[in-house]
């Protein structure tokens, strides 16, 4: 069945490389970074996603995730325990806070935001990918339980250890505008994105269904909105900004 999968990621993804969702992720971020720049990873982990480090590409790289092995993340200058709603550092810190696959966990979005909101400089950027909720993969999440989750990450290769509950309050594009203005951050961008389907690559007959909805939902613009990947990019106003916008 593995030799039939990657037949068909010749055929049908042969540009997809492993982790593509996070390739195109890094690209967002690099567009927005410079060497002066510290950073915050939101929900950091242990470093497993190697497109997600910058060390060297900004002046530093804190990380926070209520998992211990952040402490030894190695893409991180420093890796502190903790949560998003209560992030341990001073106000106006960072330039850049970026978060992959986080915000779907979120059990208080507005808090958590908000906390951002605090660490960030101001015109500092919030960037995070996650997936979106009106595609067909958060919406078997939302009706299925953890151990479920858990089980099929088993079956596709991904390990369990690295499955979390998802509550998806932040995770359509009204949700985020109005998430965002609640924390007081505005909305740069936007854009759905719909690739290769992960989650239906193990059996080639269901990996075959995700790449005609791939086709669809990537041909017709109406359907955007049912793409798999959310990429937001947030910004805190500078004060300038704020006075302008009460005159």
């Amino acid at each position: 069945m593995a030799s039939l999968t990657q037949w068909l990621d010749s055929r049908l993804y042969p540009s997809f490389t492993r982790n593509w969702d996070d390739v195109l992720f890094r690209e967002v971020i690099l567009s927005h970074v410079n060497r002066e720049h510290d950073m915050l990873d939101l929900g950091a982990g242990a470093g497993i996603v190697p497109q997600m480090n910058f060390r060297g590409l900004v002046n530093r790289v804190c990380g926070i995730d209520p998992d211990p092995r952040v402490q030894t993340n190695p893409f991180l200058d420093e890796g502190r325990v903790g949560t998003g709603e209560a992030l341990p550092y001073e106000n106006e810190s960072f330039d850049v806070v970026i978060a992959d696959n986080v915000v779907e966990h979120l059990r208080d979005p507005v808090v958590v935001f908000s906390e951002v909101a605090r660490v960030l400089k101001p015109g500092g950027m919030f960037m995070f990918k996650t997936p979106n909720k009106f595609h067909y993969m958060p919406t078997v999440a939302r009706v299925t339980p953890h151990w479920f989750h858990r089980l099929y990450n088993k079956f596709r290769g991904r390990a369990t250890t690295n499955t979390f509950p998802t509550r998806y309050r932040a995770n359509t594009r009204a949700a985020v505008g109005n998430v965002a203005r609640g924390a007081g951050l505005v909305v740069e961008s936007m854009q759905f994105v719909e690739g290769r389907p992960e989650y239906l690559r193990a059996i080639p007959p269901a990996y075959l269904l995700g790449w005609v909805y791939e086709q669809a939902v990537n041909r017709v613009r109406f359907l955007e909105r049912f793409r798999i990947l959310l990429i937001a990019t947030l910004r805190k106003p500078r004060a300038a900004d704020s006075t302008l916008g009460r005159t």
